[in-house]
C-alpha cells in the first residue's frame, strides 16, 4: 500500500489531461462557428475580402451571432494555453531536454493569444456604434481574420512541432501520428506566405482543423511519465519475442 500511494501521486501530478483540454478547446471553437449558422443562417464570419459595405452590413444584421461567437472563441483560447503549458511540463517529465518543448510552449501561447485578439476584433465588429463607418468595420474584420487565421495557425504549428519531433525521436507517440504532426506543422508554418500570396489561404483550414484533431489524439496518447514509456516498450519487446 505504501508503494502504491507515492506512485499514484507522481502519476497524478502531470497537470490537467491533455486530451480533455484539446477537446474542450476544439469544442468551444467549433461551437463558435455553429452559432453563426444557427443565429444568422449564413455563417459567423464574412470574409473581409467581400468589401467594406458587405462586412458592415453583416455586422449590423448579425451582431448578436458575432458577439456570442467572439465570446466562445475567446473562451476556447484558455484551454489551449493550459494545454501548451501542460505539454511543456509533461515532455520535461518524460526526459525531453531539447528546445522542442519550449518552442511548442511558445507556439501554443502565441496561438492562444492570437485567438483572443481575433475574438476581441470580432467583438468590436459586433458593436454597431463602432461599425457605422464601413471602413472601420473592415479594419476590425481584417484584424479578426489575420489573428485568427495566420496568427493562430502558425502558433499552432509550432506547438504541434514541439510535441511531434520528440514524440517521433523518443517514441513517445505512435510513429504515424508523429509524422502526421510534422506534416501539419510544416503546412501551418508555410501558411504565413498567404499574407502576400492569397491563394495559399487554403493552408489555413488544414492547419486549423487537422491540427485540432492532432492535438486531441496526441493529448490522449502522450505518456504521463517515463514509467509508462518503459512499460510500453517492454510490452512491445514481449510481443516481438
Amino acid at each position: 500500500m505504501n508503494d502504491i500511494q507515492p506512485t499514484s501521486r507522481r502519476r497524478g501530478s502531470g497537470g490537467p489531461p491533455l486530451g480533455i483540454l484539446a477537446t474542450v478547446h476544439a469544442g468551444l471553437f467549433l461551437l463558435a462557428l455553429l452559432v453563426g449558422v444557427l443565429l444568422s443562417g449564413a455563417g459567423l464570419f464574412l470574409s473581409p475580402f467581400s468589401g467594406a459595405d458587405a462586412v458592415a452590413a453583416h455586422a449590423h444584421a448579425d451582431w448578436a451571432a458575432i458577439r456570442i461567437g467572439a465570446m466562445l472563441q475567446f473562451g476556447s483560447a484558455v484551454p489551449l494555453g493550459i494545454y501548451a503549458a501542460t505539454a511543456f511540463v509533461r515532455l520535461q517529465r518524460l526526459g525531453v531536454r531539447v528546445p522542442g518543448p519550449a518552442i511548442g510552449f511558445a507556439g501554443g501561447l502565441t496561438a492562444s493569444i492570437m485567438l483572443m485578439v481575433s475574438a476581441l476584433g470580432s467583438y468590436l465588429l459586433s458593436r454597431p456604434e463602432l461599425t457605422a463607418d464601413p471602413h472601420l468595420a473592415l479594419a476590425f474584420s481584417f484584424l479578426a481574420f489575420a489573428a485568427g487565421g495566420v496568427g493562430y495557425v502558425v502558433g499552432l504549428g509550432l506547438l504541434i512541432a514541439g510535441m511531434a519531433v520528440p514524440g517521433l525521436i523518443l517514441r513517445l507517440l505512435p510513429r504515424w501520428l508523429a509524422w502526421v504532426g510534422l506534416v501539419v506543422a510544416a503546412l501551418s508554418e508555410l501558411s504565413f506566405l498567404s499574407l502576400a500570396v492569397e491563394p495559399l489561404q487554403f493552408l489555413l483550414p488544414i492547419g486549423r482543423f487537422v491540427g485540432l484533431a492532432w492535438l486531441i489524439a496526441a493529448g490522449f496518447l502522450l505518456p504521463l511519465d517515463r514509467r509508462e514509456v518503459r512499460d510500453a516498450r517492454g510490452a512491445r519487446a514481449d510481443v516481438r519475442s
